[in-house]
């Protein structure tokens, strides 16, 4: 996922097909990757973050970038531009990757749901999701890498919702029994209150739940029916993000980009022992030597001791006060109780346990590096 930090005219902003029913709900609307999104909704980010956790809440990720390749050999195309085993997958599975550059940075990172012979008529197809602030470069990145071989379908008509929590599987399964048959990470074509959709059990919280991709027009009245019901509550970017960050999840431009490889950021799981032997994907070289050497530094959590939070961009150093690394993505984590943060230091700093100190406000307080994430996972994996 991915953040805008440009400020521009509201006039010139973009709109998702929920646009309405934000402001209708009182959402503080705020510029984000190009888009008018509801950063919270009048309970508050806190309240917001614990109900996800403890319910369900409805996320409009219309903004993200959603992408059909179709055409035999889709996934071995796709390889070429990505670390990841796509040609591995089965249909109706997803995958977590990356796009690389000859570098080994990333220039992206992306969901791949190969789709389910009934969703596309028998023929090859790869559903993708990319970040909103990248979905232009990702499509055209695409483009010269098929060399024209394959059909790209941007569903610029479609809209992208996110339910996540406990209690996601139970709303959905009231609308579409045959989603609770899914498991994480796979995607089916289901017909929900009449719309077809094709869902994903997947998301970006640490929790169970579902992203729905479904027509635009649909979007408005199918959200305000998941709203109606009493596990559900609107959830705002401000929420997303902190969830997010207790879940240990990248945030691109963030805590990845071109000047981080998958290993640095500690994604080498997202690379199949396949591609690990086979290499043929950009910036492949080096890559593979730092999973078989080890990398110079690596993305860790961090717990600061206190309340006070350190942001994007804070100083790491050693115990001794030599500058070590920087962090990444910092904030108050509400689940956790205390500020929760992550960043990138020194591979020999990197142990889970390790003293360092963060430079908040110009002065130096005290924090640990801690394993990743920081709360348990609850995907449903059957």
């Amino acid at each position: 996922m991915s953040a805008s930090a440009d400020q521009p005219d509201p006039k010139t902003l973009k709109r998702t097909p929920l646009h309405g029913l934000h402001l209708g709900l009182g959402a503080k609307m705020v510029p984000f990757a190009g888009y008018d999104m509801p950063v919270q909704y009048p309970a508050g980010i806190i309240k917001e973050h614990l109900h996800t956790r403890a319910a369900a809440g409805l996320f409009d990720v219309s903004h993200m970038g959603q992408v059909i390749l179709r055409g035999e050999g889709a996934a071995a195309a796709l390889e070429r531009l990505v670390p990841g085993d796509i040609q591995g997958l089965e249909p109706g599975r997803m995958r977590y990757t990356q796009f690389t550059n000859d570098e080994g940075g990333i220039l992206d990172d992306l969901m791949v749901t190969r789709m389910p012979p009934n969703a596309d008529a028998g023929t090859e197809a790869l559903f993708v999701v990319v970040n909103a602030d990248c979905k232009e470069q990702d499509v055209a990145h695409m483009r010269a890498g098929f060399a024209g071989d394959y059909a790209l379908e941007t569903l610029a008509d479609r809209a992208l919702l996110a339910l996540q929590g406990p209690a996601a599987a139970g709303v959905l399964a009231r609308r579409a029994p045959a989603s609770a048959e899914m498991t994480f990470l796979s995607g089916r074509r289901l017909e929900i209150d009449g719309i077809d959709c094709f869902v994903t059990r997947s998301g970006y919280t640490g929790e169970d739940g579902f992203e729905i991709s479904l027509p635009a027009a649909a979007a408005a009245a199918f959200a305000e029916a998941l709203l109606a019901e009493p596990e559900v509550e609107a959830i705002g970017l401000g929420a997303r993000d902190s969830l997010r960050l207790e879940a240990g999840l990248c945030l691109y431009g963030h805590d990845i980009d071109t000047t981080t490889t998958p290993v640095e950021a500690a994604l080498a799981w997202s690379i199949g022992k396949r591609r690990r032997t086979e290499g043929g994907f950009p910036g492949a070289e080096v890559i593979l030597g730092q999973i078989a050497e080890g990398p110079p530094r690596k993305r860790v959590g961090l717990l600061p001791e206190g309340r006070a939070p350190a942001r994007e961009h804070t100083e790491i150093a050693d115990r001794t006060g030599g500058a070590i690394g920087s962090v990444t993505s910092g904030g108050f984590g509400p689940s956790v109780g205390g500020p929760v943060a992550m960043g990138y230091v020194e591979t020999a700093q990197a142990q889970p346990g390790t003293q360092v100190s963060l430079l908040v406000r110009d002065r130096p307080r005290p924090a640990r590096v801690a394993a990743l994430p920081f709360v348990k996972p609850n995907y449903h994996r059957g």
